[in-house]
């Protein structure tokens, strides 16, 4: 999904390799460059323009235009100022609790029920797990369904109130069910949230709130779940929910097919929390821990 991505910042930097002399001028035409390549792979247009000024300060700081390979040297300032807006290694989930309790949030259409299974699949079979699902979207009745199918494919009990409509109590229950049955961890598919809806906002607060009193620290983990081929307005959808509710990381979707998946480079950096995971494909095993290092590192090889 990176490809793109890679080919122009490759081009990029050959505007200095075939250049017989590097000044100021070719060096803030690669700068530039690289900007155009951020943007078109759906980079933050502020944090594309931030990046590349402070490419361009360090570059020329290190006196790049007398450096002996300064093309080489204009690769590492590069990967190196990535690296940092990536925000450093790679964040496991916190698997603290006991139960550990995860939420589950996002827009409609993000893909939240499916990475719950996916991420129960994982925590199953890469953590050694035993997890309940929980079909908290009481307003989508084709999303219990879903989650129904999922957690039989990877052999996952799910919970549910047939005929509930309250996501509040539901999420209550599934916690202490949890707790009596040795399950160790509860992951709550709640409804898909419309950022302007302050209604389904606060249901979140609310779900948050009673899970404590059956579990003190819980919820362990609220994974904000955001469409990666929805580009940069990815970044508009972090900001409304991370202003609503505390949200500890983010999972982003459907970064396969036709996602550019630059929405990954500075949304972490952007708000403070880390990307976790991403999802690379359909298949449930299509899911995959965060490594910013070998995400940037990726990009140059």
């Amino acid at each position: 999904m990176f490809e793109n991505l890679t080919d122009r910042l490759e081009r990029s930097f050959k505007i200095l390799k075939g250049e017989g002399k590097i000044t100021e001028i070719n060096v803030a035409e690669t700068v530039k460059e690289i900007r155009k390549a951020l943007i078109e792979a759906d980079v933050n247009y502020k944090v594309a323009k931030t990046f590349t000024d402070e490419v361009k300060r360090k570059a020329l700081g290190m006196n790049v235009l007398n450096a002996i390979k300064p093309g080489q040297l204009m690769v590492k300032v590069v990967h190196d100022e990535l690296v940092s807006l990536m925000g450093g290694q790679a964040t496991d989930i916190n698997l603290a609790g006991n139960p550990t309790v995860i939420l589950i949030a996002g827009l409609q259409g993000s893909g939240k029920t499916t990475f719950s299974a996916k991420l129960a699949n994982h925590l199953k079979n890469k953590k050694g797990k035993s997890p309940l699902l929980v079909a908290g979207d009481v307003y989508r009745p084709a999303a219990i369904e879903q989650l129904k199918v999922l957690g039989q494919q990877i052999n996952v009990p799910v919970f549910t109130i047939p005929g509930s409509n309250d996501p509040i109590g539901i999420a209550r229950e599934a916690v202490r069910l949890a707790k009596n049955n040795n399950q160790n961890v509860v992951i709550i598919d709640t409804a898909g949230r419309l950022h302007n809806k302050v209604n389904l906002m606060n249901e979140l607060s609310k779900i948050k709130r009673v899970m404590q009193k059956v579990i003190p620290d819980a919820p362990h983990e609220v994974l904000l779940v955001l469409d990666g081929s929805t580009g940069q307005n990815a970044f508009e959808q972090a900001k409304q929910f991370t202003l609503a509710t505390d949200v500890s990381a983010l999972a982003l979707t459907k970064l396969d097919g036709t996602a550019k998946g630059g929405v990954v480079i500075g949304i972490s950096d952007q708000f403070k929390i880390p990307v976790k995971y991403i999802g690379i494909g359909e298949k449930i095993t299509d899911l995959q821990l965060f490594d910013r290092f070998e995400f940037v590192d990726s990009l140059f090889s």
